[in-house]
């Protein structure tokens, strides 16, 4: 019997997929989930980074780095170690009773508003409530469709939630991939809180590290929720490193753009349609995504599937040629 995790929740599940499928060939390859397979080169770590508690030097500089890559004001900007317990942390901070959210998009953000007992409505435009929801969220580009919003929309909504008192949430995991997209230069500004996340486009997700940009009313109640030592020291001096480093962040864009070209090229010859995505991950239409994602998954291969929905996938970025070759063989047996 296949675990039932590995048709829901989050990707990344290797270690139940090998579980499940025992006789696939050995390494498996992960593309269940949209995290950069080549990530940003680990810079070396200070001794105090491991032996100290982080300092409020470190902390500040990773911030004031972060800020300046993102277009705001540093005073605006808080990192996190990660943003799901940001997430998780929003309910109770905003209190708000009916929340607007994508149709299908990062399911954390419904389920820590459901939890939290608000009433939450799913919209195919969410913007679109900004005159009616207390709150409402947006993954800017959208997983798993990639669905984009201009910041000329996304500006309008949080003007007039902010005029009834509301708040706009914009989880922008994957803006790193084209920072034009991005709502940071209004950091700051009433009803807005905006999420960014370090690990999908430097892939470094185990580093656990992320950012919140909003007004210090709200990163005031983050700081009490979470405490001041919740980013460790390593990840402090890896995201001030990764950040600084706008050269190898235009390289990567320019690289998982043409790698992006070849695997869109890939699913339209194993007879799937693309219908969206990002960089670090496309959204396909199967006529049966339950047979594809088992016989892709015999292969070694980890792709994403989705709860009650037997026509769609989502598949990550291959790290390499190796890996593109065997995806293939899976799509194409």
């Amino acid at each position: 019997m296949i675990d039932s995790n590995l048709v829901s929740g989050h990707g990344g599940r290797i270690d139940a997929m090998a579980r499940a499928f025992p006789g696939a060939p050995l390494p498996w390859i992960d593309l269940s989930t949209g995290i950069n397979p080549c990530p940003y080169p680990l810079p070396s770590i200070s001794s105090d980074a491991w032996e100290r508690l982080p300092g409020e030097a470190a902390r500040a500089l990773c911030e004031s780095t972060m800020a300046k890559s993102f277009g705001c004001h540093p005073s605006f900007c808080r990192a996190v170690a990660g943003t799901e317990v940001v997430i998780r942390q929003l309910p109770s901070i905003l209190r708000a009773q009916s929340v607007a959210v994508r149709a299908r998009s990062y399911a954390d953000h419904a389920e820590s508003w459901r939890l939290a007992g608000a009433k939450v409505v799913t919209h195919s435009d969410p913007l679109a409530l900004a005159g009616e929801a207390d709150v409402v969220v947006i993954v800017n580009p959208n997983n798993p469709d990639g669905h984009r919003w201009p910041v000329e929309a996304i500006e309008a909504a949080r003007a007039e939630l902010a005029r009834r008192g509301g708040w706009l949430i914009v989880d922008e995991a994957y803006a790193d991939l084209d920072p034009t997209l991005s709502a940071a230069p209004f950091a700051g500004r009433p009803g807005l809180i905006i999420l960014r996340s370090f690990g999908k486009f430097f892939g470094l997700a185990g580093v656990r590290l992320g950012a919140v940009l909003a007004a210090q009313k709200i990163l005031c109640s983050i700081e009490d929720r979470l405490g001041g030592w919740d980013v460790s020291g390593p990840a402090l001096e890896i995201g001030a490193a990764a950040y600084a480093d706008h050269e190898w962040q235009a390289a990567t864009r320019e690289n998982l753009a043409q790698r992006t070209l070849e695997m869109r090229a890939l699913i339209a010859s194993s007879a799937l349609d693309d219908i969206g995505g990002t960089d670090l991950f496309r959204f396909a239409r199967a006529p049966d995504a339950n047979v594809l994602w088992r016989q892709v998954a015999e292969q070694g291969i980890a792709v994403r599937r989705f709860v009650g929905d037997s026509h769609h996938l989502r598949i990550g970025l291959p790290a390499d040629t190796i890996a593109i070759s065997r995806l293939a063989r899976g799509l194409n047996p």
